[in-house]
């Protein structure tokens, strides 16, 4: 599983026309589901996600201190299989991908774990296999990439 883990300060998503999910300040994570990726995988980029420490501690003045639930800060989570794209000449390849009738039922498990492991009403996510459109005030800017295993 792979993710790329932006700090914001807002971001949305919205669907033909509609927002579906906002958030205020916390992570936007874009989620690549690889179509060996198992439970362990959803394990690991939860865990990780959920500590790292990408925000400032206001009370002590330490940078890269506290993490998105120490802060009470909110997650939107986006389901995103080009992140295991790659170019065949100038054609874009997805077949590393999870297919969709098995990545949906995944990535929905993934957001549970999210919400089990912390504020249920603090996890938002997009609309699997929906033409997206994501809007975010990236915060600092700071963006990570995590990878659940290295290299497939």
């Amino acid at each position: 599983m792979r993710a790329v883990i932006q700090r914001v300060a807002s971001a949305s998503v919205e669907v033909d026309g509609s927002i579906v999910s906002e958030i205020g300040p916390g992570l936007l994570v874009l989620v690549g589901i690889h179509d060996a990726d198992t439970d362990a995988d959803a394990d690991y980029i939860c865990r990780k996600v959920l500590n790292m420490r990408l925000f400032p501690n206001e009370n002590t003045g330490k940078g890269w201190d506290q993490n998105v639930m120490q802060r009470n800060y909110q997650v939107l989570l986006v389901s995103q299989f080009t992140l295991y794209g790659f170019l065949k000449g100038n054609k874009p390849d997805f077949h590393v991908a999870m297919p969709p009738e098995r990545a949906k039922p995944f990535y929905a498990s993934l957001v549970d774990r999210f919400r089990i492991s912390y504020n249920p009403e603090s996890i938002k996510d997009g609309l699997f296999g929906a033409m997206m459109k994501v809007n975010l005030v990236n915060d600092g800017p700071v963006t990570m990439q995590l990878d659940s295993q290295s290299p497939k």
